[in-house]
Formats: C-alpha cells, sequence, structure tokens
C-alpha cells in the first residue's frame, strides 16, 4: 500500500501558484481519466488518519452508470435501477476503503443525495446491509442534477485509516426524538477528539406527532411567525444541542456545519437565528437542495455539523481570508488540528460578484464567465490554506454546486491547471440557486493540513 510523499510544491499551476512551499500530504486513492477532459478523477484520498471517498457513485468510471445498473435491454427485471444504483456505489466504496485497509466499520459519515424520492427507500434498504447495525450519522436531501445521465444517487463518505490512532465508537446514548428504523443511524459518533452527528430536522420527534413537530407547525396566521426562524431554532435548541451534549460536545465545539434549504428567501432568517447561537460560529455552507428538498415534503432546513469533543485536546482556529466570508457573522475557515474546513467560496471580492463574472450584453460570447469565478474562489482558498500552514494541493473533498452543469467542462480545465494535473477529489452537483445573484459556481473544500493530528 503507497504512503503519501513527502514533498516540497507548488500549490498549484498559473492560476493559484504562490510563493509558499507546502507539503503534499495527501495520497490519491484509484485515480481515473475523467472522459473527454485531461483532469483526473481520485476516487478516493488518504489524509493520513483520514480516507475520504467523494462524489460517489453508480459509475464503472467510463460509462457514466455502469452498465449493470441501468440494465438497458432489461431495465424493470429483478431490483430497481435505484437499488442497482445503490449496490455499484457502495461497491466503489469498498474499493477505495479498501486501498487503505479500510472497511464500512471504520466510516465516521456518510452523506446521501437523491435526484428523487424513489431512490431514498431502496438506497437505505441497501445502506443497511452494507453498515449492519451500526450505521454512521448522514445526511439525506434531494437536489436537482448530478453529473452522469440518469444518475439519481451520489453520496460522499469520510472514514478513519485503521492503525492510525483514531478509534470509531458508535455512541449508544438515547436523542431527544426517535430514529426511524428506515434510517437505522446512530444517535452519534466519535472518532478521536471529533464528533458527528445526523443531519438534523424538524421531523416531529414522536412517532404519530408527524411529519413536522408540533413546535414548528405553521401558526393560522404566518405573519406571526416566519418558518424557517422556527425551524431553524427548534432544531438546535431541541435536537442538535441535546445530540452534541450526548456525545461529548457542545455548539461552540462545532468546526463544520452544511446547511441544507429548499428555498432561497429563507436564507437571511435561517442566517439570523443560526448566527445568535454562537459566540464564533463554525465554517458553514448553505447548499440549495431541490423543491421540495426532503423525504418529508413540508421541511425547509437541514443541518448536518462536525465538531469537536469539548474535553478533547484538540482545539479549533478560525482563520481568516483575503476577502470578507459571504455572510457578515460568518468565519472563513475553521483549522483542527490536521483538517481545515472552508466556508462556501464563491467568486465575492470587494463585496461584490467580480466584473469577469458578468456577461457583457453587447458581446455575450466573448470570455468564459465561470472560468473567473473558479479562479477567484481558487486564489481565496489558497489564501485561507496557506494561514492555515497547508496548500490547496491537499484537498481531500472539492464539492462543487453549479446552477448549470454546463459548466462543468470548463472548471476542470481550471483545476486540472490549478492542481498540476494532481487527481481531484471532486464532487460536482447541480442546484436550483445559489446566494449571490449571477454567480455561476460556489466551492466547499475540505483540506488535510500536513503535521497537524491531534488526538
Amino acid at each position: 500500500m503507497k504512503r503519501p510523499v513527502s514533498a516540497k510544491a507548488s500549490s498549484g499551476g498559473k492560476q493559484g501558484r504562490t510563493s509558499a512551499a507546502a507539503r503534499i500530504s495527501v495520497e490519491p486513492l484509484l485515480p481515473v481519466a475523467i472522459p473527454h477532459s485531461n483532469a483526473r478523477l481520485a476516487r478516493g484520498m488518504r489524509a493520513g488518519r483520514w480516507v475520504f471517498a467523494t462524489g460517489q457513485s453508480g459509475t464503472d468510471y467510463v460509462n457514466g452508470l455502469a452498465p449493470d445498473v441501468v440494465s438497458a435491454d432489461r431495465p424493470l427485471n429483478g431490483e430497481s435501477q435505484h437499488k442497482r444504483e445503490a449496490r455499484r456505489t457502495y461497491r466503489n466504496v469498498q474499493e477505495v476503503l479498501g486501498e487503505v485497509g479500510a472497511k464500512m466499520k471504520d466510516v465516521v459519515r456518510v452523506d446521501q443525495y437523491y435526484t428523487t424520492e424513489r431512490a431514498m427507500h431502496p438506497y437505505h434498504e441497501v445502506r443497511h446491509e452494507v453498515f449492519g447495525s451500526k450505521i454512521p450519522p448522514s445526511t439525506s436531501n434531494l437536489h436537482q442534477r448530478f453529473s452522469r445521465t440518469g444518475q439519481t444517487i451520489e453520496i460522499q463518505v469520510m472514514a478513519a485509516v485503521p492503525g492510525a490512532g483514531l478509534t470509531v465508537k458508535h455512541e449508544t446514548f438515547s436523542p431527544s426524538y426517535k430514529i426511524s428504523a428506515v434510517s437505522g443511524y446512530s444517535p452519534a459518533l466519535s472518532a478521536g477528539d471529533f464528533r458527528f452527528v445526523p443531519g438534523q430536522t424538524s421531523e416531529a420527534r414522536k412517532e404519530g406527532e408527524g411529519p413536522l413537530d408540533p413546535e414548528v407547525r405553521h401558526p393560522r396566521a404566518l405573519w406571526r411567525q416566519w418558518p424557517i426562524k422556527l425551524e431553524t431554532d427548534f432544531i438546535i435548541k431541541k435536537k442538535l444541542k441535546a445530540s452534541l451534549e450526548g456525545a461529548g460536545a457542545s455548539l461552540d465545539s462545532v468546526v463544520k456545519a452544511q446547511i441544507y434549504l429548499s428555498d432561497r428567501e429563507d436564507v437571511p432568517g435561517f442566517n439570523e437565528v443560526w448566527l445568535s447561537h454562537f459566540k464564533t460560529p463554525p465554517a458553514t455552507t448553505i447548499i440549495a437542495t431541490a423543491q421540495p428538498g426532503f423525504a418529508i415534503n413540508a421541511l425547509r432546513i437541514e443541518i448536518n455539523t462536525i465538531s469537536l469533543a469539548t474535553k478533547g485536546k484538540t482545539k479549533k482556529e478560525v482563520i481568516r481570508g483575503p476577502q470578507p466570508p459571504l455572510f457578515d457573522g460568518y468565519v472563513s475557515a475553521v483549522k483542527c488540528g490536521d483538517l481545515l474546513f472552508l466556508s462556501g467560496l464563491m467568486a465575492l471580492e470587494g463585496g461584490r460578484l467580480i466584473e469577469e463574472a458578468r456577461v457583457d450584453p453587447r458581446q455575450p460570447f466573448y470570455g468564459i464567465p465561470v472560468k473567473a469565478e473558479l479562479r477567484s474562489i481558487i486564489r481565496q482558498a489558497e489564501a485561507i490554506c496557506r494561514s492555515a500552514g497547508t496548500s490547496l494541493r491537499n484537498a481531500v473533498r472539492i464539492q462543487q454546486f453549479h446552477t448549470d452543469l454546463a459548466d462543468l467542462p470548463a472548471t476542470l480545465e481550471v483545476w486540472n491547471e490549478t492542481m498540476d494535473g494532481a487527481p481531484l477529489p471532486l464532487s460536482p452537483i447541480e442546484c436550483a440557486w445559489l446566494t449571490v445573484p449571477g454567480a455561476r459556481v460556489m466551492v466547499d473544500l475540505w483540506v488535510h493540513v500536513p503535521g497537524g493530528a491531534g488526538k
């Protein structure tokens, strides 16, 4: 089994170079060519004691969805395509984990996205078979489109490398809500000083009281209470805090949050409540779902977090970026031991979308706006990484959210140039909206910090 090679390297190509050399501490696992491009995909990334499998799907990495998933001649024979797709996806995950000697019991978090509700139950049936009785914390929500024709499932996996100093423990406390047998995940999981809890929604805490919890049902007159503020406050106070405390963490020890929202107009209300609960917020990314965006159609939001143990030795450190974060009150990034989590990045410089991102109506076919946007994002990301003692070349998870996946080929060219041809741990997803008008792409980055391992 290969190990990362200690090396001095620049942090990127022409658009992303920095004078500061940083050690490359990650090892791409099972890299494959991205069809019809010069870029390569990292099916997984080994980063010290962690392994990441980003953008996993039911592909054979040649034909889009694998022929055994599509089953073009007899698509309705045997199991449904969604179940075949889930099986192939987990087969791909197991191949990545196997490269570092890991198994499904070493997974600390798995997040799943779908394009249709029909895929959810077949997927969960396969997930139960794969994980058995110990399913790690997860998030499930619906999205607009993935990069392969017919693809309905995509998952992101994070796991501990066996023998690398992390003990994976499924917690057994009783959370403040009933965990559905269909989902069956653990109420929390610990790995060293890191704590993982399931994505939290305003689903009813008790069976028979739903689908929404009685505390967040819309009052008779909507003007009496803003639904998104009601749901956000309920999730934090009645579900998230209790789950974190059960895992030995707290709101103040949250280092990363992904916020899934189905309605763009809910962003200000969410932020108002979210920021009121933190002395210093975690690195936060707001991600648009489809509409409806969740298995329970009435839900508006899901909150997914990673935290540190309150009594652990690993502490969180706020990292500033060269530009203000997307929202007032946010932080650019949080460093915690050997991991750096960035808040969502877009091409905002000087408080507004860069001029190169705007199409000139007088000559609309000159320039490639999405390339300009991504280069701006990369400049910001590199500066943040430098401040944290790492480099963008140590990225372990790149989630790229597009308003139109037709822009993906252009962004692959920029990434390939920036990363000097290194394989990309990339998950491209099309969403219905971004929080900045006129923007085409947002990036959510997780990066390894060499030599930063805590507990």
